[in-house]
């Protein structure tokens, strides 16, 4: 989920000496890697291996996914790619471009006015932080939609009681609310011609308005979709609002940072923060929903809001400096941050002076799209780390969970089981389910099968003598507490996507884009402390037999399945379900193993409830070098049986795409175009794009992230047969 001017979590800031995803896939013989379809394949992936005296896997032969008759099929044409034009040095569209039969339409984009009294985007981005507050945010990525009507209709989940909602799912619902998540801004366009120099607390103020969350109003008339600006629902939340702080962690003296009167002027210290509040949310990337109707924002490169002038560390009640500064190097904090330079006009986010300030940052948070005056919940019991998404299941036993990936280079996969079943139709009753729960972190064995561990305090070497005292600390220290109990390192993990359970397929089947990863190096790994006392950087995962290369540059999707059909498994079988790569490469190790259209970089994942798996790409370089035969960053529609993925979106330049929900009846898709043209400079914003303006949406001038709509010229489901 990153730009030109946002880092792409290529630095390796895991200092433990764990197995990675690497290690495990070395160890199985290429040769004897099948994957192939039985009739018999209809429950699990099965493993048979015969191990050599040397111990190393010799044959590992995955049973795959069954072929579910539920598939809806994949019934468009593939379009070609937006390559780039070596006479102009920029791709050949500044264009979302859709298959044949398809009609793409600008939806809503950065700065237009969502909320009643706000005032209309200026082309020379002259508004101002009171103005930004109320327009639709910068960057859009992961997003939701809620129907307007009935409200308990919000989503779907695997188990049986969503199964039984989607008969009325398949019926039109033509008002909703789409709840869009803001990653990060751009200073250079977002402040005009002056950019971001000299810092102000204007500017600052601004920067933080466009981070965030969106809530917008959007309506079907006729054929056409639009957004209403007036609407009572219509919402901002960002960077600087008051939100609750709940589960474990909540009170912790690790939580209880300065507390600051935050006005337009200004930051001014007024106390110490009581542990149960905090203000704002960062670096929002993917997300999730609740089967109650909610929407969970997930805090992903948080880390790099926060800097320093190299002022002393200020003390804390009963908490060491070196605990402080192994935990600000664990998560990747720095002098610098991210170039925001947000702390040097507001004291909030100096890292130094205000050092528990970050610990408030790295949660999910819930929020009600249904109630503009209900407070954002930070629900600790997920953990802290870089939240990539949280995609949700509820299995036959009512158990709920939820799948997350932190996006760093060699950090984990988790899953968080709720303590509490699910109640069907009951909502009140489930509005705390995320408060109590076990945190789990994967583990991948060579065999093809995996563990859940608990990180639970006073479990597993979550004890004091190594630096947990509670749960809220294992908590707020997740990272360490995933190095301590031996967790598996993954190649950025990313979005996490739920297999539908239809056509008779019963199994809880997630997927994981592990999104790239460079930082290949010799065997072993090196060793650091798994407190994180260790600077980062110096993890170097060796080459796996899957992609045998010295930088895993093109990415894969990993999948697994829980064993006995329920969420609160500790035990599940995996397989990695495609390898991202460019087939015309003459280095075998290059081309992947993608029967179809080839991708690079997987990123956004979500399959919709007709079974298709939908792929959104973030790479870098738009056809320069690695990706001159893939182009721009697209979507891709993957069929999980036979592995066949077809391009059915291409993209402008310098930018991701990000974000996918349809409307429940499938015949509505809306998608998220992040950073185009991010290559601009404050002096020439339309350097290499002035897209949306190129598709016929605003006016010329800068380019904005936005969402689009596309649906079918014949009414018909997206991506349908």
């Amino acid at each position: 989920m990153k730009g030109r001017f946002h880092p792409k979590n290529n630095v390796t800031l895991n200092p433990s000496c764990n197995e990675s995803i690497c290690d495990v896939i070395d160890r199985v013989s290429m040769s004897r890697r099948k994957f192939i379809f039985t009739a018999a394949s209809a429950s699990v992936l099965t493993v048979v291996g015969e191990v050599s005296v040397g111990g190393f896997l010799q044959s590992v032969e995955a049973v795959p996914i069954p072929k579910g008759t539920g598939f809806g099929g994949i019934g468009f044409k593939s379009i070609p790619p937006n390559l780039l034009n070596p006479a102009t040095g920029l791709l050949e569209k500044d264009l979302v471009s859709v298959p044949e039969g398809y009609t793409v339409k600008v939806l809503v984009a950065w700065g237009d006015p969502i909320i009643p009294d706000a005032p209309t985007w200026l082309a020379d981005a002259s508004q101002d932080a009171a103005a930004q507050e109320k327009q639709f945010g910068m960057h859009a990525d992961g997003m939701h939609y809620f129907p307007l009507s009935p409200r308990k209709v919000v989503g779907r989940t695997v188990s049986s009681q969503a199964r039984s909602l989607r008969r009325f799912l398949n019926r039109p619902i033509n008002t909703g609310l789409l709840c869009v998540n803001h990653e990060y801004t751009q200073e250079s366009i977002l402040h005009g011609f002056e950019g971001l120099s000299p810092v102000t607390i204007a500017k600052v103020r601004k920067s933080q308005a466009a981070h965030g969350v969106s809530v917008v109003e959007i309506s079907k008339k006729g054929s056409d979709w639009t957004y209403n600006r007036n609407s009572s629902y219509g919402r901002r939340i960002t960077a600087n609002t008051e939100m609750r702080v709940s589960g474990p962690a909540a009170g912790s003296a690790l939580l209880k940072s300065k507390k600051f009167d935050i006005t337009p002027q200004g930051s001014f210290e007024i106390g110490i923060n009581d542990g149960y509040t905090a203000y704002g949310t960062l670096n929002n990337c993917a997300h999730g929903y609740t089967p109650w109707g909610t929407y969970l924002t997930c805090e992903e490169n948080w880390n790099g809001y926060f800097g320093n002038g190299g002022e002393p560390l200020a003390s804390t009640s009963g908490i060491e400096d070196s605990e402080i500064l192994a935990g600000q190097n664990r998560y990747g904090l720095s002098a610098d941050g991210f170039n925001y330079r947000w702390h040097e006009v507001d004291p909030r986010f100096n890292n130094r002076t205000n050092p528990l300030e970050p610990h408030l940052f790295g949660w999910v948070v819930e929020i009600d799209p249904y109630d503009p005056q209900s407070k954002p919940i930070k629900r600790t019991a997920l953990g802290r780390f870089k939240h990539e998404s949280a995609q949700v299941v509820v299995d036959d036993n009512h158990r709920v969970a939820f799948y997350m990936g932190d996006d760093e280079r060699n950090e984990y996969i988790y899953k968080f089981v709720c303590a509490q079943p699910l109640r069907p139709g009951n909502p009140a009753s489930n509005r705390d389910l995320l408060d109590n729960g076990i945190l789990y972190v994967a583990k991948f064995n060579d065999n093809g099968t995996g563990e859940w561990l608990p990180l639970v305090y006073g479990q597993n070497g979550l004890t004091p003598e190594n630096g947990f005292r509670s749960q809220a600390e294992v908590l707020v220290k997740t990272r360490q507490a995933a190095d301590r109990v031996g967790a598996t390192m993954m190649d950025r993990p990313e979005w996490t996507a739920v297999r539908p359970q239809i056509g008779g397929y019963k199994e809880i089947e997630v997927y994981c884009t592990l999104t790239n990863n460079t930082r290949r190096g010799t065997n072993p790994p090196s060793s650091n402390n798994p407190d994180g006392t260790t600077a980062g950087g110096s993890a170097r995962p060796p080459v796996d037999a899957a992609n045998p290369r010295p930088d895993n540059r093109y990415g894969h999707i990993i999948r697994w399945r829980e064993d006995g059909r329920s969420v609160a498994a500790t035990t599940f079988k995996w397989d990695i379900f495609i390898e991202a790569g460019d087939k015309t490469r003459p280095e075998p190790n290059l081309q992947g193993n993608i029967q179809g259209d080839d991708l690079s970089s997987p990123d956004g994942l979500w399959f919709d409830d007709f079974g298709r798996l939908w792929i959104q790409t973030d790479h870098a370089g738009d056809g320069r070098g690695d990706l001159a035969n893939i182009g721009s960053n697209t979507m891709l529609c993957a069929d999980p049986n036979t592995k066949q993925v077809k391009l059915f979106l291409t993209s402008p330049m310098d930018c991701e795409v990000t974000g996918v929900i349809t409307t429940p009846d499938g015949k509505a898709m809306f998608v998220n175009i992040q950073h185009p043209g991010d290559s601009g400079n404050a002096s020439n914003p339309t350097l290499t794009s002035n897209w949306p303006h190129t598709q016929g949406y605003g006016p010329s001038g800068r380019p904005r992230s936005a969402t689009v709509v596309i649906t079918r010229n014949d009414g018909g489901v997206i991506g349908g047969l």
